[in-house]
């Protein structure tokens, strides 16, 4: 190679490299999606139950039905214990509201605060899609498995960076661990028991979670129905919490 020719093929090599990396970013984002909607139909209704487990085993449970529209829609109603059933929570994109019976109109909550107590959250409890809050910066394969390290896209965000684990095979997550802005680990969610939910949709039924913050205490939700459903923008309404039981 002579003098006069290697700029010429360092310019070449550096093209090359460039035009990778657009689709490197479009290949994790592009996961994500699919993460996303093997995880859940865009618009559907389920019935969870959580569990909050604390370090003398004493354990306290609830049972919720959820309704979830395109990207950025979610309610979820209480249907036990007694002492909570008829509450509500909407969240529409970072706004979320909590609607107590016989209180007078439905209280601003946050997404760090939690509704149910444990170590689950208001935004693991009200769960958009992960693309939606998330941008997928970086892909690594490791064996069997993508580790996808997502950075939020707004302040607004619970978690300032997840590192997610998706099994090649399914594209479904495994272990997400959440980190705040600090780099300090928040949390480590667990997805396990992959169940057969009809239609199609082959998701886990499990997910577990502990945290540094918490130490001793676990909470464990379960799925036991999701289904798709057509909803309209009406039932995602301040107005609409005191009568989510008719959607029943």
């Amino acid at each position: 190679m002579t003098k006069a020719t290697l700029p010429l093929f360092l310019a070449a090599c550096c093209a090359v490299l460039f035009s990778f990396s657009p689709a490197l970013a479009l290949d994790a984002n592009e996961i994500l999606r699919q993460v996303d909607r093997n995880m859940q139909p865009e618009s559907y209704e389920m019935y969870r139950k959580l569990i909050n487990i604390e370090p003398d085993g004493r354990k306290k449970e609830f049972v919720l039905y959820s309704v979830k529209k395109g990207t950025n829609k979610m309610v979820a109603l209480f249907l036990e214990p007694a002492s909570e059933k008829g509450r509500a929570t909407l969240r529409l994109d970072d706004n979320m509201w909590l609607y107590i019976p016989n209180v007078g109109k439905p209280l601003r909550i946050t997404s760090l605060q939690s509704v149910v107590g444990g170590v689950f959250n208001n935004s693991d409890i009200l769960r958009l899609d992960y693309g939606l809050e998330y941008e997928a910066i970086e892909i690594r394969e490791e064996g069997d498995t993508y580790l996808l390290n997502l950075k939020a896209r707004t302040a607004a965000v619970a978690y300032d960076n997840l590192k997610m684990v998706v099994d090649k095979k399914t594209l479904l997550p495994t272990t997400i661990e959440c980190f705040a802005a600090s780099g300090m680990l928040i949390k480590t969610l667990r997805y396990s028991r992959n169940q057969d939910f009809g239609d199609g949709l082959i998701r886990p039924s499990m997910l577990e979670t502990n945290s540094p913050l918490y130490k001793g205490y676990t909470s464990v939700m379960l799925w036991a129905k999701i289904a798709e459903k057509e909803l309209a923008d009406e039932v995602f309404t301040l107005n609409y919490l005191a009568r989510v039981e008719e959607l029943r």
